[in-house]
């Protein structure tokens, strides 16, 4: 796992934490895992999934009850992260607060990591 020892990869805002362990608790899952893949127009997007065991190289991280388990490709590009959930008047779902982020497309769907944009820069 990547991170600081003793601090939690990433942090759940108490909205966060109320969704997660409803998700648990409806589908008798051992939480919701956390990962990222290639695609969107700014070339990666978040994925969450229903997980029903903890896997064997994920980073877990257990809030006030809620656990999130990050897929291990996952874990460098979520370091420092705030994981929220919003209700707005036209849709809901987790938001996430990356700070490795350096840019995301209009949509708030897809995003590029730092270390990205600096190697195409370079």
């Amino acid at each position: 796992m990547f991170g600081i020892p003793g601090k939690a990869a990433v942090t759940l805002t108490p909205a966060a934490v109320r969704r997660v362990r409803q998700i648990m608790e409806a589908g008798a899952s051992a939480g919701l895992r956390v990962g990222v893949r290639k695609g969107g127009c700014a070339g990666m997007e978040y994925t969450l999934e229903h997980a029903a065991e903890v896997g064997a190289h994920d980073a877990v991280v257990e809030q006030d009850g809620a656990r999130v388990m990050i897929a291990p490709m996952a874990q460098m590009f979520l370091i420092g992260t705030e994981i929220d959930y919003e209700t707005t008047l036209l849709d809901s779902g987790f938001r996430f607060r990356n700070p490795n982020v350096a840019e995301s497309c209009g949509c708030g769907e897809s995003i590029r990591f730092r270390d990205e944009a600096e190697a195409a820069q370079g």
